[in-house]
């Protein structure tokens, strides 16, 4: 975790450390196991080949996490003239908290939310909507941009990023197998009568497909409650940002489906998930619940003994 005046948290960092294990160590299988059955039926270049390609997508994953998220939510990176309120804000907030001042995007959507991303504090960007300027007070966008700023300073976005690699890669072989059925039928090649490789190769990415499916979404159920106690602690106003919370979610339950639906890819990295009307109380809930976020910050309110609004 960065040294800043953001509370640590000893949870997230082991968190973070078990998730990043078990997902490199089920990633370097997908791609030892997937390399061998090629090398043994192509030869040994096929093999070599799967694993360049799988490494590349990692190094792709991290290099590039900032660009790729301001591109999925067609975000622009905004300057002091464009935005000066925006820069100021949060300004004050690396001030408070001791670290570098992201970049900083503004997504022309009308669905309220704000995310983080990016491979490092100093390779950083927090992106705002057009919806949730309009919507928010000043006071309900600074305990939104300080939960922001504490997935920065605690590096769980590039944890998150990173470790979706092991499932981009399985999708991407899930997908592929599914053609090599289509176009190789039920061939075995050098298999000697076992199972077709495509199958073999299917079977394999939909296990690491799985497994990293829910690891990821346990670490960012965490990692969201964390964010929003170090952000609640270092602006002192928990009130605020559980007011941001309740706005934010409810006016998202009046934005057309289809909105929704173009921004889900997001939603791990959301403030609060792009959904309407479900129970956020399941294993593959990409956030807490808002009655635990609400929970924990009242307890904040009044372990800092500050009447509630």
């Amino acid at each position: 975790m960065a040294r800043t005046r953001f509370v640590g948290d000893a949870g997230l960092t082991a968190r973070m450390t078990l998730v990043m294990f078990l997902l490199g160590a089920l990633f370097v299988g997908l791609i030892a196991i997937v390399g061998t059955i090629f090398a043994s039926s192509f030869g040994a270049g096929a093999g070599v080949l799967i694993g360049v390609v799988g490494l590349g997508i990692v190094w792709f994953q991290w290099y590039k996490s900032d660009t790729v998220a301001m591109k999925a939510m067609r975000a622009r990176e905004v300057s002091r003239e464009q935005a000066p309120e925006l820069h100021d804000m949060i300004e004050r907030l690396c001030a408070l908290a001791d670290m570098p001042k992201p970049r900083i995007g503004v997504a022309d959507t009308d669905l309220p939310n704000a995310f983080a991303t990016g491979r490092s504090p100093q390779r950083s960007v927090v992106v705002v909507t057009t919806g949730i300027l309009r919507r928010l007070t000043a006071e309900e966008l600074e305990g939104v941009l300080a939960h922001e700023l504490s997935h920065v300073a605690h590096r769980d976005v590039l944890v998150m990023t990173a470790a979706s690699s092991a499932g981009i890669v399985a999708g991407m072989l899930t997908r592929g197998s599914q053609y090599g059925a289509f176009f190789g039928g039920g061939r075995r090649d050098n298999n000697n009568g076992g199972l077709p490789i495509w199958l073999v190769v299917l079977l394999v990415s939909l296990v690491t497909y799985a497994i990293s499916f829910l690891l990821l979404k346990l670490l960012s159920r965490y990692r969201e409650l964390s964010a929003d106690r170090a952000g609640a602690y270092l602006t002192m106003k928990p009130q605020a940002l559980a007011s941001a919370l309740q706005k934010i979610t409810g006016e998202i339950n009046q934005i057309p489906q289809r909105d929704l639906r173009q921004a889900s890819a997001m939603n791990a990295f959301f403030i609060a998930p792009a959904v309407q009307g479900v129970s956020l109380r399941t294993l593959t809930s990409t956030h807490p619940t808002l009655e635990q976020r609400l929970e924990q910050l009242a307890k904040i309110q009044a372990e800092l003994g500050r009447p509630a609004a």
